[in-house]
């Protein structure tokens, strides 16, 4: 007998008929004798039409923010509604089984509006409900914050609520249902001759995740590598019985070596900012970095140059295009302190990132990528390495041509 924390998505859940799917699914594992826990998303779009609601009132209110603070107690709902359906549609076959919300068990977070952030979990009474043969349906993505109201833990929160529970609870795998049947080498969408990787490092697996890759989200790649929790991606979309290996997330293993590279990843959610004939001295791009910490913007890739001009530099850095308003009047509002010229403004690029672990040990990874680009008259604006991982930011029309390019110069269609 096993204690098994199973997820699944939005999509996994959608309607009712895909909820009698999962129950299926659940009440296999719960019938083999094992411990079941089931973390549910929202049903698919829920969330989008709940913060459709509160940005519809938000563009009410005179004073803008007004009603944050009730931002989580909203669109945390659609997670309730699917605890409880799935919960009825296990009953409905003879399993025994009960919803739980974040704060029931409970889930404790920060404070954080709309992006908590896990502090704690005690599972008494859960624990306990789990060994009386209850599965246990927890609403995902959401917890309790320091005040006892309710929070929720950002997009993608449903896999972290998952992964934190398992480890709190001691499982011995969790298991991520989604629409697609694990984790490949490059987005099918994009690349048909895409494969499945029957496994992963963990450090891979969060490289591709923070790359763009969809399939997990990185907190809890990040949560599962730091406890050493197997993770298995599965599909919900096949029968009962149907063959469904997934992949598996894990710690790296010596036959792993012999990959040089996992995948390739993109994010389209890109932004360039290029600052101009800053002053070059030192502490310049700490200020820069400071600036944008203070307005909660995240800078990803950064390349410092030389300018034109004497005792100047120009900067460039990345960061997500949802951040680019709140980040140009952060800059605006400091220009004097940070000491530039002028900004300009790229929010037509892409980021591609190849990663693998096997970097750490081959030469050429570089000159194979970059030949590969060129070879497609594709330019690079910045370049930014990690021991497991080269990305470059391109133009946004030529994101799918690059993907294919590196994907086949790096012969990843063949086992």
């Amino acid at each position: 007998m096993a204690r098994i924390v199973m997820k699944f998505g939005g999509t996994s859940v959608a309607d009712l008929d895909r909820i009698r799917h999962v129950s299926a699914l659940v009440a296999r594992e719960a019938e083999d004798g094992h411990e079941v826990a089931v973390v549910v998303s929202a049903m698919s779009g829920e969330t989008n039409r709940l913060v459709g609601f509160v940005d519809a009132l938000a563009a009410d209110t005179k004073n803008g923010g007004a009603i944050d603070d009730e931002y989580d107690t909203i669109v945390s709902s659609g997670e309730q509604v699917t605890s409880g359906l799935l919960a009825i549609a296990l009953r409905r076959r003879g399993i025994k089984a009960r919803s739980w919300q974040g704060w029931q068990i409970p889930l404790q977070t920060d404070g954080a509006h709309a992006s908590a952030r896990i502090k704690g979990i005690e599972t008494l009474a859960f624990n306990q409900s789990l060994k009386d043969g209850i599965v246990g349906v927890v609403a995902g993505f959401q917890g309790i914050s320091p005040e006892g109201r309710v929070s929720t833990l950002g997009r993608g929160g449903s896999d972290t609520s998952a992964v934190a529970l398992a480890v709190a609870l001691g499982a011995d795998r969790c298991d991520i249902y989604t629409d697609v049947d694990g984790v490949y080498t490059a987005d099918p969408r994009i690349v048909p001759k895409a494969r499945r990787l029957d496994r992963i490092a963990f450090e891979e697996m969060l490289e591709l995740a923070s790359q763009g890759a969809k399939v997990l989200q990185t907190r809890s790649v990040e949560l599962a590598m730091n406890n050493k929790l197997p993770i298995r991606v599965l599909t919900s979309f096949r029968g009962i019985d149907e063959l469904n290996p997934g992949t598996l997330v894990c710690e790296e293993k010596k036959t792993m070596e012999e990959r040089v590279v996992s995948g390739v990843a993109y994010a389209r959610d890109e932004a360039q900012i290029s600052l101009l004939r800053l002053r070059d001295e030192p502490g310049v791009v700490a200020r820069v970095c400071g600036v944008m910490a203070d307005a909660n913007v995240s800078v990803d890739m950064i390349v410092q140059g030389t300018s034109r001009r004497e005792d100047s530099a120009n900067l460039v850095f990345t960061i997500g295009k949802r951040d680019l308003e709140k980040a140009l009047s952060a800059l605006d509002e400091n220009k004097d302190r940070i000491g530039y010229d002028s900004v300009l403004v790229n929010d037509k690029v892409s980021k591609v990132s190849v990663v693998g672990i096997g970097m750490r040990s081959h030469t050429g990874v570089a000159h194979t990528m970059f030949s590969a680009l060129a070879e497609r008259n594709i330019n690079i604006e910045v370049i930014a390495t990690s021991e497991i991982k080269i990305s470059v930011l391109i133009d946004a029309d030529m994101t799918e041509l690059a993907v294919r390019a590196l994907h086949s110069a790096f012969e990843l269609e063949n086992p």
